[in-house]
């Protein structure tokens, strides 16, 4: 590991509980800032709502912007969402002027055009057992520190009864590309997660890739353009969801390195070398 990693680990490095909700509400109230949840939903009736509802009875003062953007669910997905409180927003009704590309990536660029937080956080609508903390955890740092752009929450991974196991395409494809290429980030415990947060500001300057490689992408880019003092991750828990077939998993793994090829072939391939063209 890179002594800068180590380094970083200890300092950008926390639990959820290092900030308890008080003092990250008394941050908000102080800088201002306003906070958007986004829930990038595509038939996810089973949790949707509950994620909803954890969010509305435990972060009223905190989240002032809930937001499911529906990808073309063919359930409930947007009834339940609506029925616990969130504001449903199809994918087709922002820029219908722009056709919609399958994969969760063009889901979260269009979500920035009609939320309105200084802060986005991320959170996918797959979750089992939710804690508030995925949400209080990753928001708190950009809310307590000026310094903080990006902030990626990590977690176990249950795979069926297991307390862990699962992230099988963070560990086969994902880790040994940042391991490579972009050492700088190595220290993240889940690359791939989808929950994080962010300041608008860099969300906005930055490309998002239309499918599953949006994670991978939003991170090496963020290291970019902000620097790795600027990124942070925290402990938040347990993470539990529905799990992917194998054939699902072998897409998910194309679309990372399809995406860490691009970024290679746009920067030169090194971690830390200058943007030699646009996205």
């Amino acid at each position: 590991m890179l002594e800068e990693v180590g380094q970083w680990l200890r300092r950008r490095s926390w639990s959820a509980a290092d900030r308890p909700l008080d003092q990250v509400l008394a941050a908000k109230r102080r800088t201002g800032s306003l906070v958007s949840v986004v829930l990038p939903a595509l038939d996810e009736e089973e949790t949707v709502g509950e994620i909803v509802s954890v969010i509305r009875r435990d972060l009223p003062e905190l989240v002032d912007e809930l937001v499911v953007m529906d990808s073309g669910s063919a359930d409930r997905t947007a009834d339940r969402a609506a029925a616990a409180g969130a504001k449903v927003i199809h994918r087709d009704e922002v820029l219908p002027q722009l056709p919609p590309e399958p994969g969760k990536g063009e889901v979260l660029w269009r979500s920035l055009l009609v939320t309105h937080g200084d802060i986005v956080c991320f959170v996918d609508a797959d979750l089992r057992d939710f804690s508030a903390d995925f949400v209080s955890g990753t928001v708190g740092p950009l809310l307590t520190d000026p310094d903080i752009a990006f902030v990626k929450a990590m977690y176990d991974r249950a795979l069926g009864e297991a307390p862990a196991g699962g992230g099988r395409v963070t560990e086969l494809v994902a880790r040994p590309l940042l391991n490579l290429h972009w050492p700088r980030l190595a220290g993240f415990v889940q690359p791939l997660g989808g929950e994080y947060a962010a300041r608008r500001t860099l969300l906005e300057s930055l490309p998002f890739p239309v499918g599953y490689g949006v994670e991978l992408a939003l991170l090496i880019d963020a290291l970019e353009a902000v620097g790795l003092d600027a990124l942070a991750q925290v402990d938040v828990g347990v993470r539990r969801h529905r799990h992917q077939d194998g054939q699902a998993l072998g897409r998910m793994a194309a679309a990372i390195q399809a995406t860490a090829e691009r970024r290679l072939a746009r920067t030169g391939g090194a971690d830390g070398m200058a943007r030699t063209d646009g996205p």
